[in-house]
């Protein structure tokens, strides 16, 4: 499985960085989904944030007939609980966690990198955030799963990480109740977690783009 890059997006002000959101797709996407994203978060002026957005591998989806294409791992089955191939899908969440820590030893401060994904990419932020053997700035699941919650090895640096978990009741894709049993896993193991649901389908909307761009506010203040 390699590793295809990422899209990295320095701080509009030009400005050094001193904080970091990491962005991890969809299923058949890339990186430059969320690109948009950025400019609609309507951030403060004095904010110097950067985003990374990294680009999945290509690889055979079981689900959709064995096509190549962009994803974190493979889906085995559509059942309730999402048969996935976690080893694949650790793979993906190392190669996150050593991008996180590229940004820490470059001087950003743990406790100011953020990790949000949406789908796919929402199941690898999971297990890299709940996972990272230091403490971070906060966990954004979108549209997505907790895939590894049964076998999960919790870091104690981030047992007090603020989750906020996003979902549409329209989600044909994802149903929100997958959504719902992630945060309720999640709140069993001691996080607390702020649930927000919207009227979309498998999407973003712009009152959750407002939402998002508070909730990084009041993270990276």
């Amino acid at each position: 499985m390699t590793a295809p890059g990422e899209l990295i997006i320095e701080p509009q002000n030009g400005q050094p960085a001193d904080a970091c959101v990491f962005i991890m797709h969809g299923l058949g996407a890339d990186g430059h989904d969320f690109e948009p994203l950025v400019p609609a978060l309507t951030l403060p002026k004095d904010a110097h944030v950067r985003f990374i957005m990294p680009h999945a591998p290509r690889l055979p989806v079981t689900i959709n007939g064995g096509m190549v294409m962009p994803a974190w791992y493979d889906i085995l089955a559509m059942d309730l609980g999402r048969r996935v191939d976690e080893v694949q899908l650790r793979k993906s969440a190392e190669r996150l966690q050593a991008l996180i820590q590229e940004q820490i030893d470059q001087g950003i401060d743990s406790q100011r990198i953020i990790v949000a994904g949406f789908s796919q990419g929402g199941a690898v932020a999971y297990q890299a955030a709940l996972s990272f053997p230091q403490p971070l700035g906060g966990l954004l699941a979108m549209s997505t799963y907790f895939a590894t919650a049964d076998n999960i090895e919790l870091a104690d640096a981030n047992r007090q990480l603020a989750i906020e978990v996003h979902h549409g009741n329209f989600d044909p894709i994802v149903p929100e109740a997958l959504g719902r049993s992630g945060v309720e896993r999640s709140k069993e193991m001691g996080y607390e977690v702020n649930y927000r649901q919207y009227p979309m389908a498998h999407a973003l909307c712009p009152q959750q783009v407002n939402d998002i761009g508070q909730w990084l506010s009041e993270r990276l203040a």
